[in-house]
């Protein structure tokens, strides 16, 4: 997210096309990410609201005090960053509706790429007569709360999404429509008699653990690790509902920055390798360092890259053994031993 769409966001407030909120308000920022300023006068306590780790941790160091889920009601406005998932955004705004009282402010902000556009047309189609002005690259737009939010929330709030019948995801979370194909190709090379103490990588809603379970079910537990919250708060449920006797722990970790503490028989992954629009292969590459620190000794990483991300000389030098399992027209499943 571009730094200059903070400024968008709270520009409204420095032209005074919307009324600075005084002392004893209460505002939401939906989306949060450091780097914002509060123009002068200001004045309203701020409840900052960040699911995703690796920002959620660049607000704390901030010292804004973010929390990973929205808390409380009746708050006189909110703010509300855009991004690239088109779900997450809706839901955000349904989240805006139903917890800022009526009569209160939520303004958004994105870039064109970020959908603001979209956004802003489903909110007018849904009657909250937005105003909009654009700044920095961006657009800023805002509406004032009705007394009767029910069916604009009904239409922008995520709805869940059954995956195989047996995975519940929404809108926002990665791949939420279908198992990821590299996931799929990786799950289809897990061993059948594993018997030790795993850990997921990147677990997302909790697919390759639940694959894992099924695939070796003599496995004495499975650690899950993931950034963003909601997501792994999906997973908590995914894996309760089809693998109710396995021991689970689940952690809200950034791996790049937030090693394990534990040693793993069994790391698996399926590594993300895109940050916006464009190919970074570095957060792959600070998984499988953490990944080699998280294996104990005779211990075995399996993971799915894309075929053009060159791992292997990383792999190489980080483990006594490695490999090529299989790979098809896009994916490749690659193996390290300890």
């Amino acid at each position: 997210m571009s730094r200059e769409t903070l400024k968008t966001l709270f520009h409204p407030f420095v032209t005074e096309a919307v009324a600075l909120p005084g002392e004893g308000e209460r505002y939401l920022f939906l989306g949060a990410e450091a780097g914002f300023v509060k123009p002068d006068g200001f004045a309203a306590d701020l409840t900052v609201v960040q699911g995703f780790r690796p920002e959620f941790r660049r607000l704390d160091a901030a010292r804004q005090n973010p929390v990973p889920v929205i808390e409380g009601d009746e708050f006189d406005g909110a703010l509300v960053m855009a991004g690239k998932h088109k779900g997450l955004n809706e839901n955000r705004v349904a989240e805006a509706l139903s917890r800022v009282r009526a009569g209160g402010v939520v303004i958004l902000a994105g870039s064109k790429e970020d959908g603001i556009q979209p956004l802003r047309k489903q909110v007018e189609r849904l009657g909250l007569e937005p105003q909009s002005m654009p700044k920095y690259h961006g657009i800023a737009v805002w509406f004032y709360v009705p007394s009767d939010v029910s069916a604009a929330v009904a239409a922008l709030a995520s709805k869940p999404v059954m995956v195989d019948g047996k995975f519940e995801t929404y809108p926002g979370l990665f791949s939420h429509m279908h198992a990821d194909p590299g996931s799929e190709l990786l799950a289809s090379r897990f061993p059948e008699n594993f018997d030790g103490n795993a850990a997921d990588f990147g677990a997302g809603w909790g697919y390759l653990s639940v694959m894992l379970a099924h695939k070796s079910p003599r496995t004495n537990r499975i650690d899950l690790f993931e950034a963003n919250y909601d997501a792994l708060e999906q997973a908590k449920k995914n894996l309760a509902s089809n693998c109710s006797g396995l021991t689970t722990r689940f952690f809200w970790q950034d791996l790049g920055a937030e090693p394990t503490k534990e040693k793993y028989d069994l790391v698996i992954m399926n590594p993300p390798f895109h940050e916006g629009h464009a190919t970074e292969p570095a957060i792959g590459e600070a998984m499988i360092k953490t990944a080699a620190d998280a294996v104990r000794s005779g211990g075995e990483l399996l993971m799915v890259a894309n075929r053009g991300l060159a791992y292997e000389p990383l792999l190489a030098a980080s483990f006594r053994q490695t490999g090529e399992t299989c790979r098809n027209a896009r994916y490749k499943v690659l193996w390290a031993k300890k």
